[in-house]
């Protein structure tokens, strides 16, 4: 990904390590999805230009453990829950 943060969340993002689409960094500055203008809590992959998220299907699992996904196709709208840090600013200390 790039090496600058940004307050734009990517194309496609997924939860899932295996996937190409992971990335533990911009996951733990939290990403919020917005899906048909709902607030959606159990997203576990997106991608905002084919139009889809997958959510866990129940408690279901495959064969392989992982949980069983649905796709279901609408308007997604990501964001991050927290601002990007900047380099400079990190180990400053506040006054106070």
């Amino acid at each position: 990904m790039a090496d600058t943060p940004t307050d734009t969340p990517p194309d496609r993002l997924s939860l899932d390590p295996r996937s190409e689409h992971y990335d533990e960094v911009l996951l733990s500055r939290g990403v919020g999805i917005r899906f048909n203008g709902q607030e959606k809590t159990s997203v576990i992959e997106y991608s905002i230009s084919e139009g889809w998220i997958r959510v866990a299907a129940g408690r279901s699992l495959d064969r392989f453990g992982q949980p069983m996904t649905i796709k279901l196709k609408g308007t997604v709208e990501p964001y991050f829950e927290t601002p990007a840090q900047d380099e400079r600013d990190e180990g400053v200390a506040s006054e106070g």
